[in-house]
């Protein structure tokens, strides 16, 4: 039996670390990792950018993972891929999903005050958080957070808040954590929901999202 490829895209300045945890049948996956790309420009197309990323993906029909900002981008890369599916995690599937801070960001421009040098140069910062909490929260931004070219981050960040999304991608599925506080619950229509589920879920409930994962690739 020929394998499903699965290609996985990390969230906003993240690694392939993200995706660790995971576990899928080896006897019918192959797991492949998309890593983000150097904008050839701060004004990009978010379009001509998921292009691009399209151009690692070898395999015919198929499966896109993306979590959070790597959720839209999967959603951009299945306008151009013949793909099995798309499923976004911990992500969004139109503009309107987005909190209102996202939408006031974007006629604003708040979204340039994005503190996208703390996350370039994390280790500068990290004497100025305090307390237990804040310091395990560090670490693992450390650990994670490992894609920190300046003009990337400026890129996503400007890509994330402009994006608007028209399309109905009847392949897409959305798999979204009750207690996300990025991207509230309450904001998302249509999707699987995991009970207790934060942002990082791809991280703290791997082993659930697997299951789930491959329950949609075999129904």
């Amino acid at each position: 039996m020929k394998k499903i490829a699965i290609y996985l895209i990390p969230g906003l300045a993240a690694g392939p670390e993200i995706f660790e945890n995971l576990k899928f049948s080896k006897d019918s996956y192959e797991v492949r990792h998309l890593q983000w790309k150097t904008p050839i420009a701060i004004d990009e197309n978010i379009s001509e950018y998921a292009m691009r990323m399209c151009e690692d993906v070898k395999a015919k029909k198929p499966v896109l993972i993306g979590v959070s900002f790597g959720g839209i981008m999967a959603q951009e890369m299945g306008k151009y891929l013949d793909a099995k599916k798309v499923i976004i995690i911990s992500s969004v599937k139109h503009h309107y999903e987005l909190p209102k801070r996202f939408q006031m960001m974007k006629f604003t421009k708040a979204y340039k005050l994005f503190p996208a040098k703390i996350i370039a140069n994390i280790e500068e910062y990290e004497k100025y958080f305090f307390g237990k909490s804040l310091k395990k929260r560090v670490h693992v931004y450390k650990k994670y957070l490992s894609v920190r070219n300046p003009l990337y981050l400026n890129w996503s960040i400007n890509a994330m808040v402009q994006w608007e999304q028209k399309e109905n991608n009847k392949n897409r599925v959305h798999i979204h954590g009750t207690k996300d506080q990025v991207f509230p619950i309450k904001n998302i229509e249509n999707c699987i929901k995991v009970l207790g589920g934060s942002h990082v879920m791809i991280i703290t409930k791997a082993k659930k999202l697997s299951k789930i994962i491959e329950g949609i690739l075999t129904s």
